[in-house]
């Protein structure tokens, strides 16, 4: 009951960190003026912009947490990490420089269905209703709405076009080194919980409030899509 009662208020606690970001999430304030202002080739300050943007993505950081939530071969980890970089990058970097957009509450609202998706998975609801879903082509589909999110925040910003395919790889470049090191310390904390004796039984609490997050995520989305 101690390790059950702290995995819940260590996943509680991380829910509270990410809450406030609902309204801050995206490409806004200094970050999206610089990039309204800049023309030519910034490569390093846009790196940095794509690392920062993923570190403090909590939508993000839910779905991948889920993704490795059970898995423990350091192969398996990487083959969905890939995956999920491979569909980011693809609409993220083609959303942006072939101008497809879409409503951006909307995408969002999907991002936060995903992470519905994998921590309901990770709990075995879909088994239980006797649905199979290909886990990997879920976590590649899903990773090209987490980059489509992306590329219609950007859009919305006054981008030069002047440098800017150089500029959004480098972006992309940053995005995905971002991912890397939250990935990395979400593993080393997944390990450290592992290795104790109440993992399994906490686990499914834990994945229940991912669970909840992800719904909080997509009802803040399809409010905001309904009063804009």
């Amino acid at each position: 009951m101690s390790l059950r009662r702290s995995a819940l208020t260590f996943v509680s606690l991380l829910l509270a960190l990410f809450a406030p970001l609902l309204f801050a999430h995206g490409v806004e304030g200094g970050d999206a003026a610089y990039l309204e202002r800049i023309e030519g080739v910034h490569f390093i300050p846009l790196m940095y912009l794509g690392a920062k943007h993923m570190v403090t993505g909590y939508d993000h950081l839910l779905f991948l947490a889920g993704v490795i939530f059970f898995l423990y071969r350091i192969k398996d980890v990487a083959l969905y990490v890939t995956l999920f970089a491979v569909g980011h990058s693809v609409t993220l970097l083609f959303g942006v420089l072939a101008g497809i957009h879409a409503n951006a509450y909307i995408v969002d609202a999907i991002i936060g269905l995903s992470v519905v998706y994998k921590a309901f998975e990770n709990i075995g609801g879909f088994a239980r209703l006797g649905i199979k879903f290909d886990t990997r082509a879920a976590v590649l589909l899903f990773g090209f709405a987490h980059g489509f999110g992306l590329s219609t925040k950007l859009q919305d910003l006054s981008l030069s076009q002047e440098g800017l395919l150089p500029n959004m790889i480098a972006f992309n470049i940053g995005v995905e080194m971002g991912q890397f090191a939250a990935l990395a310390l979400i593993l080393i904390a997944f390990n450290v919980w592992r290795r104790s004796d109440g993992f399994v039984r906490s686990a499914y609490a834990a994945n229940v409030l991912i669970m909840m997050a992800g719904f909080a995520l997509f009802g803040y989305q399809m409010t905001g899509y309904w009063v804009a």
